[in-house]
């Protein structure tokens, strides 16, 4: 693998890293304090083409290589973990799979807005009784002459508040198990489609988290993506792209919060000596470098696979296992290493603990991601 990146690819981690700085950073704190979701970032984001990097120009996108999304989506994250998501979301659950398997009329309609910013996407799997086991929808999709009448609730749907269109899996054909779920565009506004209150998250706040509800919520056919019983393996494939997006977001906060570390070790004394002079805080920082350069390895190894159109969904879940374990690690010895001052707001290091936890849990467990790597290794054999 050629871990040269080339100028192109270099351009977009600086922008991505310059615009983070700039224009995320001076509000990051406030806006998780209040829950606060960055519109305006969202559509500057949209203006510099991040919301919808790897999609085709034709399609209103950039047309850049999971490399550059890894490297941007990177950058983001380690400034403010809660655009990361909000970008991760729209890039690879959304655009990506429209893009992939979506019809002329849904890439016209819905693609070409989502990839050039102007609106936001949202992917909805989960339900109350539907979480790692995603073949348990409830959420049911009856056919109505030339319409679907959706009935059912979503959870934990991020951007769930503030998407403009939402990828819906609903079971089409009960007796099919997963076979009979389907994947369906609904957009915001639809008569019978709601929102339930924002979640009071832990961590990554300044992104929105919601249920979503349908009642007798009327969709066209031609909204129906790929096929008819398709929207479990859909689902599935889509998820492939997310868990490096979210391997990238793991990473980024770990990076932030190896800098703040090895900042605050630099300057803080105790025992008449820089902490930094201490052994036990050297091997602290030293395995922090270690899991986060391993973590990129796997992450950048993922992103080359899928760029090289070669199976990859092994190694995105080992790089999204690896990178999530990681950014909790890297978060606690920052906070550690901070001592009494890393449990505090002054010290960002504890908003990097609290936004680390949630990258094990969504876009498939940690435990999920076990299963997915033993069961590749099993076949491989």
């Amino acid at each position: 693998m050629n871990f040269n990146f080339t100028d192109d690819q270099l351009m977009i981690k600086e922008t991505a890293r310059e615009f983070a700085v700039g224009e995320i950073a001076p509000s990051s704190v406030e806006r998780d304090i209040n829950a606060q979701f960055p519109s305006d970032i969202v559509k500057k984001l949209g203006e510099l083409g991040f919301l919808g990097m790897m999609v085709s120009p034709e399609y209103g996108g950039a047309g850049l290589d999971t490399i550059s999304y890894v490297l941007a989506m990177i950058e983001i994250s380690k400034v403010d973990a809660s655009v990361g998501v909000i970008m991760s979301v729209n890039n690879s659950l959304v655009c990506h799979g429209l893009e992939e398997y979506g019809s002329d009329y849904i890439k016209e309609k819905y693609l070409v807005p989502m990839a050039k910013g102007e609106k936001l996407g949202a992917f909805a799997l989960s339900e109350p009784e539907a979480g790692s086991d995603a073949t348990k929808q409830k959420t049911t999709a009856d056919k109505d002459g030339e319409f679907f009448v959706l009935n059912g609730i979503k959870n934990w749907i991020t951007n769930g508040h503030s998407a403009d269109y939402f990828v819906v899996m609903a079971t089409t054909d009960k007796e099919k198990g997963h076979h009979g779920i389907s994947t369906i565009v609904v957009e915001n506004g639809t008569p019978g489609f709601g929102r339930g209150k924002k979640e009071d998250k832990l961590g990554i706040r300044s992104s929105d988290t919601s249920s979503l509800t349908f009642e007798s919520c009327k969709v066209p056919v031609k909204n129906l993506v790929w096929e008819e019983g398709k929207g479990f393996n859909f689902a599935m494939n889509i998820l492939n792209g997310g868990r490096i997006g979210i391997a990238s977001q793991a990473i980024g906060i770990a990076e932030a919060s190896f800098d703040a570390a090895l900042k605050y070790a630099k300057q803080r004394k105790a025992f008449g000596s820089h902490i930094s002079d201490f052994q036990a805080i050297q091997f602290k920082l030293a395995d922090m470098a270690v899991k986060i350069e391993a973590a990129k390895a796997l992450t950048f190894r993922a992103a080359a696979l899928k760029d090289a159109g070669k199976k990859y969904f092994k190694e995105a879940a080992m790089a999204k296992l690896y990178s999530s374990k990681i950014a909790v690690e890297c978060a606690l010895d920052a906070v550690q290493i901070h001592g009494g001052y890393g449990y505090v707001r002054e010290y960002l290091v504890e908003r990097y603990l609290r936004d680390s936890k949630i990258t094990e849990i969504y876009e498939g467990t940690s435990e999920i991601q076990k299963m997915v790597i033993a069961r590749a290794l099993l076949d491989e054999k």
